[in-house]
Formats: structure tokens, C-alpha cells, sequence
């Protein structure tokens, strides 16, 4: 036997109602004095109890005979089996596990930390029982070496100096690494009869030591993207305020007073602190 096989077990109460009249009937013997009826009755008492077992909502259980499996009961109710039945209790409910916060390099090979949450449960419990050790550890294991590669696969986030932007990345693709590490986990531990139904990433961060000099990285980079956007504003600014003067016959500006404009309000509009104005009450030659 290679894969899970459901079986259906003998009712417990009407076993249980069996169970009831043999000891009635070893009472009436043992008040009769029938010694050669009370042993035997006895006997197939003691033999009998062993075989009952309850089996909860959502629980199953992997039935064993003499190292042989013989089946799963997973509808839940109270059952009577063979009592040489060895029988192991496995759960089918959904589960929870959080992952320590390990420290791996990226794929630009930045220390992090990274950490991961997963929502599985078991679909196969012959495979759960039989070809892993021991299935939850199994899961603790696969789940840290799981990360760990998903880790290595993207960078932890984009900078305009890297040359070559990534398209996915650990902090920003939240959807597209969830769905990578849920394919991982899946191909993992399907051996072992998990279905995984949730997987994503718990904690994400630099490690301790480059934390600051990445902190201040990223708001270099934020205050270049700032001053981009400025220059940008502040240029058509210039050229409207340029084209509009022409335009309505304002003033007549040559090169050099034209370049004078510029590089004064280049310097109004693209500085991050308040101009102090300059009055002129001369000609445009003072």
C-alpha cells in the first residue's frame, strides 16, 4: 500500500451495546457460580474494549495491523475496530506557522531578514504518517529552506544606480513573491501529504549592520528623485515665462539678460529654502 486508502469501521454503540450484555452476562455467570462460562466471558470483555475509539471533527485516524496499514477513518463518530488495530491519531485541520527570522543575502547579496508565514494542513495521511519522520517538523524544516532560496532569487528592492532594474523585488512585488514561495512550499512538501493553502512573507528588513547605511541610501535616492521632478517643474516654468514675455511684447530681452532670468529663477524655483527678494528701482541695465 502507497497512497491513502479511506476505509469504514464497525458502529461503537452497537458494539458498545455487546460489550453491555457480556458483562451482564458474566455477573449473572459469577452469581451462579458458572466458572466455565465466566472466564471465557471474561476473556472476550477484556479483548473487546481495546477496539473502541472516537474519531472528532476534522481528526482522522491511520489504522494499523501488525505493521501493515490497513486504512484511514476520517468521518468523524464513535467506531469499533479489531482490537490488534494499531491506530494513530492525525489531524486534519488547518494550521498556523511562523517562521524564526532568518538572515540570508539577497540576489544582489545584501544581508536580510526574513521571515514567513504559513497556513497548511494535511490532505494525504498515509504520506503524512509514513514517508516523513516526523511531518510537523518536516514542515518547520522545508518552510526555513524555502525562504532561504526565495531569498536568493530577488533583490530586496530597486535603485536607479543599479544599472539593470529588476522587475521583481522582495519589499515591492508583495503578490508575485507570495505566489513563488507558495509554488516552492507546495513542490516541497507535497511529499509529505501537506497542502499548503497560504504562504507570504512575515518580516522582511536589512540586517542590523547595512540597516542605516541602506536607510540613508534610499533617502538619497528619494530626495534625487525630488530634485528631478523640481528641475523639471522649474524648466517649463522658465520656458513659459521666456515665451510669454515675447509673446505679449512685454520686454525685450537680449541673450544675456535672457540668461540672467534663467539662472534667477532656476534658483527661486528649485531651491528647498525661501528666496529674499532683491528690488531693482533703477533701469534694466542697474
Amino acid at each position: 500500500m502507497t497512497q491513502e486508502k479511506i476505509i469504514k469501521v464497525s458502529n461503537g454503540y452497537f458494539m458498545l451495546f455487546m460489550l453491555l450484555l457480556l458483562i451482564a452476562a458474566s455477573i449473572f455467570s459469577l452469581v451462579n457460580s458458572a466458572i466455565a462460562f465466566f472466564i471465557p466471558l471474561v476473556i472476550f470483555t477484556i479483548i473487546i474494549i481495546p477496539g473502541f475509539f472516537l474519531v472528532n471533527p476534522n481528526t482522522s485516524k491511520v489504522i494499523l495491523l501488525f505493521g501493515k496499514y490497513i486504512g484511514t477513518v476520517k468521518e468523524n463518530g464513535f467506531y469499533w475496530a479489531n482490537p490488534f488495530y494499531k491506530k494513530r491519531g492525525i489531524s486534519l485541520r488547518a494550521s498556523n506557522f511562523d517562521s524564526e527570522r532568518v538572515k540570508v543575502n539577497d540576489k544582489l547579496g545584501n544581508p536580510i531578514m526574513i521571515s514567513t508565514i504559513l497556513v497548511w494542513k494535511v490532505k494525504d495521511t498515509f504520506k503524512a504518517a509514513f514517508d516523513v519522520d516526523n511531518y510537523e517538523n518536516f514542515v518547520r524544516v522545508q518552510s526555513d529552506a524555502a525562504v532561504r532560496k526565495l531569498a536568493s532569487l530577488y533583490p530586496y528592492d530597486n535603485f536607479e544606480d543599479d544599472g539593470q532594474a529588476e522587475e521583481i523585488t522582495l519589499r515591492a512585488s508583495v503578490n508575485e513573491v507570495s505566489e513563488a514561495l507558495e509554488q516552492e512550499l507546495s513542490e516541497r512538501l507535497d511529499m509529505a501529504g501537506i497542502e499548503v493553502l497560504e504562504a507570504r512573507i512575515g518580516y522582511l528588513a536589512y540586517a542590523q549592520e547595512i540597516a542605516n547605511a541602506m536607510l540613508k541610501r534610499q533617502q538619497a535616492t528619494a530626495i534625487i528623485a525630488a530634485r528631478h521632478k523640481i528641475v523639471e517643474g522649474a524648466v517649463s516654468m522658465v520656458e513659459m515665462a521666456i515665451d510669454k514675455l515675447g509673446k505679449h511684447n512685454i520686454v525685450e530681452l537680449d541673450e544675456e539678460r535672457k540668461a540672467a532670468m534663467v539662472s534667477n529663477l532656476m534658483v527661486v524655483l528649485c531651491s528647498d529654502k525661501d528666496t529674499t527678494p532683491i528690488v531693482n528701482t533703477g533701469t534694466l541695465n542697474h
